[in-house]
Parts: structure tokens; sequence; C-alpha cells
């Protein structure tokens, strides 16, 4: 069975949200150029100060991902 993972990207400041959203756009751009499969990309807003933007991949892409985005950290997507 393969896992999927949740990159993440963390963004702090009062353009949090506006940021991560932005960010979210690279993302998609990145799997359309790269032609790389995906679950979910979107924002996550913790408070006012802190959103965080991800995206959902599968573990055996989370590399190709990783090495190319830099994520800031990543988890075992539930």
């Amino acid at each position: 069975m393969n896992r999927k993972i949740k990159l993440l990207w963390d963004f702090r400041g009062e353009d949090a949200k506006k940021t991560a959203n932005h960010h979210t756009k690279h993302l998609k751009e990145f799997t359309v150029a790269e032609n790389l499969p995906f679950y979910s990309i979107d924002v996550l807003e913790i408070n006012p100060m802190l959103s965080v933007a991800f995206i959902i991949v599968d573990e055996k892409n989370m590399k190709t991902f990783r090495d190319a985005l830099k994520p800031h950290r990543g988890e075992i997507a539930v």
C-alpha cells in the first residue's frame, strides 16, 4: 500500500493567507509542467498570522516534490 504524504509550507505575518494562496498557484503550475500526479493542493489558515500551503502526493513521488520545491516539513496524510 502506498502512503499519501502532505508537504507543507508555512507563511507568517499579516499577508500569510494571501501568500499561501499565491504559493498554491506555483504548486499547481509545477505539477502541470512536470506532469506529476497529486491528490490535493490547498491552504489552511491556522490563525490570522499563520497560514499553511500544502500538497498531498503519493509517497513514491514525494522525493521529486521535496527536492524541487523545498517544503518546510512533511507528514503522513490521513
